[in-house]
């Protein structure tokens, strides 16, 4: 066996939601998948050994700011990702293009390290300076800069704004040290109001980075026998660019492959819905940044496998919490005296956070303590980590589409 397999056990009887066996190195997973994110190898607030309570299988990390601390050399020398964070299962990272790209807010397009061009405001309709990424004043600027051009990207890091910079091969090269059992290529996320020119220029230089990714991780043979690299799909909101980015990234010989955002929810449906046409069936999908229990149940109808997103621990920092009837606020006046569990309805609550009321986590979070924070962001992941393992089993038991329907019925309209 190679460093990945992938076998569909069960499929929907209508639409493209399956259930499938997917096998790493350290260990397989059941997919569908909802993989919590460790950003800088830890998911906030839930030790590893919770997050395996509370069910999770695999974990995902992110490269920018590994790279950035400790270093990736600190890292390997731990003996990988896993190791270092404590976690028993499989890991994932990400390329870091996503944070590079995002983290920039003089974010510029230029093919020259040094000369001054400028973008379009698309607020004012009016150009914008783009400075060089020698300008003293930006390179104070803690990680207000991000160039890409045909070779990669440089950019400032927002802990110092020291000047960085990210390549295929290098982005490669980073992932390797971190050792995660899968990993994804470099490319450009680009934000979904930029126009379809450059959507399309972006998507082209993300396939050219695909294949110098991918040729960087088979060269590597002691990588390439442990590690999976999975290719990822662009085109923003453009079903005709999505379709293509498909075909193209599916041809190559990729482990696996994963849809990248930038498009609204609007255009989700439809954008996803043209690059699944191209996908092979026999290989892994993985849906980034996809957190919304709508969305994901949405990415399971359409032939995802895995999905990763920060929102349930992000969301429980601040005291917000998934419920079967829909996201409740627990800083609101009404949760005072509450004295009732998180989710009354829940199904099978987890025994980490079954026995707290509403009225002392919101205690705890008006409180400022911490542990209001870690027993939300518990909840929520357990919630997600739930609502995908029964969407699981629901394709397994040939009721998806009711189980789907009755959760959008509760969540949304309860």
């Amino acid at each position: 066996m190679g460093a990945l397999s992938f076998q569909i056990q069960a499929r929907a009887p209508q639409g493209g939601a399956r259930a499938g066996l997917l096998t790493t190195a350290h260990g397989a997973i059941t997919t569908p998948a909802f993989v919590p994110v460790g950003t800088k190898a830890d998911v906030k607030g839930i030790l590893p050994a919770a997050l395996e309570t509370l069910g999770a299988q695999v974990v995902l990390a992110n490269t920018y700011h590994l790279y950035l601390q400790p270093g990736e050399a600190i890292v390997k020398q731990a003996g990988g990702l896993a190791q270092f964070m404590n976690w028993k299962g499989p890991t994932m990272t990400d390329s870091g293009g996503f944070q590079v790209f995002s983290l920039g807010a003089a974010f510029g397009k230029t093919i020259s390290k040094f000369t001054k061009e400028t973008r379009l405001n698309l607020v004012e309709n009016e150009p914008v300076p783009t400075p060089s990424i020698y300008d003293p004043e930006v390179a104070s600027q803690h990680g207000q800069l991000a160039i890409v051009d045909d070779e990669g990207v440089t950019f400032t890091s927002h802990h110092d704004g020291s000047l960085h910079r990210f390549t295929p091969e290098r982005s490669v090269e980073i992932q390797h040290a971190l050792g995660a059992d899968l990993f994804f290529a470099f490319d450009e996320c680009t934000s979904p109001t930029e126009p379809y020119e450059y959507q399309k220029e972006a998507m082209e230089r993300t396939h050219r980075w695909a294949k110098r990714s991918l040729d960087t991780h088979r060269h590597n043979i002691e990588a390439n026998q442990k590690q999976a690299i999975f290719g990822i799909v662009q085109g923003g909101r453009h079903e005709d660019l999505r379709k293509a980015s498909a075909k193209e990234i599916a041809s190559l010989g990729f482990d696996g492959i994963g849809i990248g955002g930038s498009f609204s929810k609007a255009d989700m449906r439809g954008a996803l819905g043209a690059a699944m046409s191209e996908l092979p069936e026999e290989l892994p999908r993985h849906f980034l940044g996809i957190g919304e229990p709508g969305d994901i149940l949405e990415g399971i109808a359409n032939g995802m496998d895995l999905f990763d997103c920060v929102a349930p621990t992000r969301i429980g920092r601040h005291g917000s919490i998934y419920t079967t009837r829909g996201i409740i606020h627990l800083t609101g006046e009404k949760f005072r005296d509450d004295f009732g569990p998180l989710d009354p309805e829940v199904r099978t609550p987890s025994v980490l956070t079954s026995g707290f009321t509403r009225a002392y986590v919101a205690h705890l979070i008006r409180s400022k303590e911490m542990l209001g924070s870690i027993i939300c962001s518990m909840h929520n992941v357990g919630f997600i980590l739930a609502l995908v393992d029964g969407a699981r089993q629901a394709i397994l038991d040939g009721r998806f589409d009711e189980y789907r329907a009755n959760f959008v019925r509760d969540y949304y309209h309860g």
